[in-house]
């Protein structure tokens, strides 16, 4: 079965009267895998948006409110849990296979009735950052890429992120210095001549889930290789908005996404 065709579709209780919610299951090489699909519910062609989520397993799962912000910008948003989550098959990796489950929702957008053909974005956060990334380099019909508090580099997570290091080690199968070549694989930074489209890259200078010099690598890689890539940094801001300040940047960021 092709990847992205959908096994089933869920209704799911929607907080917005003009959004429909629906849990789908999905193939994604071979396993199913669920998320979370908001359509607006007037007849007619929308842009589409591939929401990745951050975290790990419950840490960071996909918010019903976040996916119908971005739904009610204008947008059909697919939200996918990964494999190994919610119900769905396989295990989960962090940036690793499970960046087919991120294309192969992709296809699932690609092939919705209701989108603009061409118009489909990725918006990654944390985590999501990264998959959106990886998405990018493997899918050449990608319209734009936003990583908010994104990760770019997965050496430096393992660095940064002593709580996450025993996570890493187990899906991974070792250290940076043990499986340099398998840390490499999920780094974009080393793969970036692949990606096409343009990129908006925010990021909170106090971040300390993802740091800052995440941001600053994928921008410096990226101006290097002469790619499109605009870059909104808060000198004030940790990896979580204030709600006034999160809102009007979805917003913004919703409203670059449309003029790429």
């Amino acid at each position: 079965m092709r990847n992205g065709t959908i096994l089933e579709k869920m209704k799911f209780p929607s907080p917005n009267p003009a959004i429909k919610l629906s849990i789908i299951t999905y193939m994604s090489k071979g396993l199913k895998v669920k998320g979370l699909l908001a359509e607006p519910v007037q007849e007619r062609k929308y842009e589409a948006l591939l929401y990745l989520r951050g975290g790990i397993k419950n840490v960071g799962k996909v918010r019903v409110g976040r996916i119908v912000q971005f739904a009610s910008e204008g947008f059909v948003v697919m939200a996918p849990f990964y494999r190994g989550n919610q119900g769905g098959q396989g295990n989960e990796d962090f940036a690793g296979d499970d960046r087919y489950d991120a294309t192969s929702a992709f296809n699932v957008l690609k092939n919705h009735n209701k989108v603009h053909h061409g118009r489909i974005h990725l918006f990654g956060f944390s985590r999501g950052g990264v998959m959106a990334l990886l998405a990018g380099i493997l899918d050449k019909e990608i319209c734009s890429i936003v990583t908010w508090g994104g990760v770019s580099d997965m050496f430096l997570t393992y660095v940064e992120r002593k709580d996450l290091r025993r996570m890493m080690k187990r899906v991974i199968g070792g250290t940076p210095t043990k499986f340099p070549e398998r840390y490499k694989w999920r780094t974009p930074l080393y793969q970036l001549e692949s990606l096409h489209a343009p990129v908006l890259i925010i990021h909170g200078v106090k971040d300390k889930n993802v740091s800052v010099d995440h941001a600053y690598r994928l921008e410096k890689r990226l101006k290097e290789l002469d790619k499109k890539v605009e870059s909104w940094y808060f000198e004030q801001f940790t990896h979580y908005f204030p709600p006034k300040d999160n809102r009007q940047t979805l917003h913004r960021l919703c409203q670059w996404m449309k003029n790429q």
